[in-house]
């Protein structure tokens, strides 16, 4: 679980204007910064299965929110993935 200064921290590090908290960049960094958390948490408990479904539903939801940012401005999402240190 991603605490509420860290989220506020994500949120202005890719927030387009200044109350921006839906769009997609935001969205995919919240993402991104909960499934390394989680990832990390599934290294030392590897048999959490239960945590496991929910990083692939989270991967997913990445996966499909970074299609969308793709389609609809490819510059941005160039841009994102560099940020974040994403890689295609």
């Amino acid at each position: 679980m991603i605490s509420k200064t860290r989220k506020l921290k994500l949120i202005k590090e890719v927030a387009i204007h200044e109350k921006d908290t839906g769009s997609p960049e935001v969205q995919i960094s919240i993402l991104t910064k909960r499934i390394e958390d989680l990832a990390k948490h599934l290294k030392t408990h590897a048999k959490d299965n239960h945590s496991r479904r929910g990083l692939l539903a989270m991967v997913a939801g990445r996966q499909a929110h970074m299609k969308y940012l793709e389609k609809k401005s490819p510059k941005r999402a160039r841009a994102l993935e560099k940020k974040l240190g994403l890689k295609k």
